[in-house]
């Protein structure tokens, strides 16, 4: 077993766990199997029928405990077990030397996610959270758009409630994954916050919107993020809108697509406009779509938790920094905390 993310060499075959094969862990049992450069040695499930479901399309090992694992010799382990758990199952693993990527949230609380994020300080192993939505392909189409500098910011999540993850609320379950890249746009958290919640079929809240407001830039402006995400909706939606003083850009990842508004117009044409705005001419005969450029966003292939997994397999294999760490996970966590914190001080009924 490897201690030590840069002794792999290159080409070296990376033996992996997963440990939680449900819904999400089956999908990462599946790319540890079929990745190239990723060996799956083993899965473990508190389900008997779970794993052996795993051996019998996978032909892995089946072990019942995390410790019959890490004794079968395993280099890295993706965690996929409820919330809760998360902070026992990794710093088992990291103590043992064996590189984590634990699916999001990194852990229930700020205080657990700190714990987490001081032992893989501590020790030679990395620790990686599955915010997947960075490696979406409209999210990677959006990060690679020059010079966009967000002044205002909305997303909506919402989906009809599936009963699964009902151990953490809506702001620990699906809004996470837009603070995550919130706070990987701004290269900040938050710094000031005003959230509404309600709890309908829990204690914890199915409903949340929250109003960030982020630190100003270099240019001395604040950004402002409208965030709603709902598990009680008619439909699913994942989209999300961006308005800078140079773009406007709309991006859909249900459908995969986006579309970016620029001005088309130079500077001395927009001169010339706003000097006969104030002055008061009526302007009604201008062509507004004439006076901007609208693109498709360039959005390419992938599947995010492929992507992802490749990721880590390269910081594990490299020793490089992964593009989600723990103290980005940490940072998510901190702020779904303050959201949820804000809600109860705003008089939310959480029942």
């Amino acid at each position: 077993m490897t201690n030590n993310a840069s002794a792999l060499p290159s080409t070296a075959t990376i033996r992996c766990g997963v440990i939680g094969v449900g819904r999400m862990g089956r999908h990462h049992a599946r790319l540890c199997s079929q990745v190239e450069g990723a060996d799956l040695v083993g899965v473990v499930d508190a389900s008997e029928a779970r794993r052996n479901d795993m051996v019998e399309q996978y032909g892995c090992g089946a072990f019942a405990s995390v410790d019959a694992l890490i004794a079968a010799g395993v280099d890295a382990c993706v965690v996929a077990t409820p919330t809760v758990t998360h902070r026992a199952v990794v710093e088992q693993l990291l103590a043992a030397g064996v590189h984590c990527l634990v699916e999001k949230p990194l852990a229930p609380d700020e205080t657990e996610a700190r714990a987490m994020a001081d032992a893989a300080a501590r020790g030679t192993a990395i620790l990686q959270v599955g915010h997947v939505v960075r490696f979406d392909p409209v999210m990677v189409a959006i990060r690679n758009i020059p010079n966009l500098t967000p002044r205002f910011v909305e997303v909506d999540r919402v989906s009809p409630m599936t009963f699964r993850s009902v151990d953490v609320g809506v702001v620990l379950d699906m809004m996470i994954h837009d603070l995550d890249v919130l706070i990987m746009l701004m290269g900040s958290e938050p710094e000031e916050i005003h959230a509404n919640a309600v709890s309908v079929l829990g204690e914890a809240e199915d409903v949340c919107n929250a109003r960030l407001v982020f630190p100003a830039g270099l240019d001395g402006i604040r950004c402002t993020a409208n965030v709603t995400a709902s598990r009680l909706a008619l439909k699913t939606e994942r989209k999300m809108r961006i308005i800078s003083e140079d773009a406007y850009v709309s991006a859909d990842f249900g459908e995969r697509r986006g579309t970016v508004v620029r001005k088309a117009v130079n500077a001395a044409q927009l001169a010339d406009i706003r000097a006969r705005f104030k002055s008061g001419e009526d302007l009604s005969g201008l062509n507004y779509l004439e006076l901007v450029k609208v693109d498709a966003l360039d959005v390419g292939q992938g599947e995010p938790l492929k992507l992802q997994l490749e990721n880590f397999l390269n910081a594990v294999r490299t020793g490089s920094k992964p593009f989600v760490d723990a103290q980005a996970g940490f940072a998510a966590v901190r702020t779904a905390q303050r959201i949820v914190e804000c809600a109860r001080r705003a008089g939310a009924r959480m029942i």
